[in-house]
């Protein structure tokens, strides 16, 4: 949900995301679905294309799992 919704401020396709990462598009989906856990190298790509700070990235992430 993070990662989707600054994608979306940004006004970034996931295809776009996932170029400007570095990381395969599928990849982009199953981070916002959830579906998998992401090491801490392709987290600072995605929080780098995101333009956000990785620890913000990673706190908006804590607090959405504890609710």
């Amino acid at each position: 949900m993070v990662v989707r919704r600054q994608r979306e401020r940004l006004g970034l396709s996931q295809e776009a995301l996932a170029n400007s990462a570095g990381i395969h598009r599928t990849y982009v989906s199953s981070i916002e679905l959830g579906k998998v856990r992401v090491g801490l190298e392709v987290a600072k790509k995605v929080a780098n294309a995101l333009r956000i700070p990785l620890s913000k990235l990673i706190a908006e992430a804590e607090a959405l799992g504890k609710k």
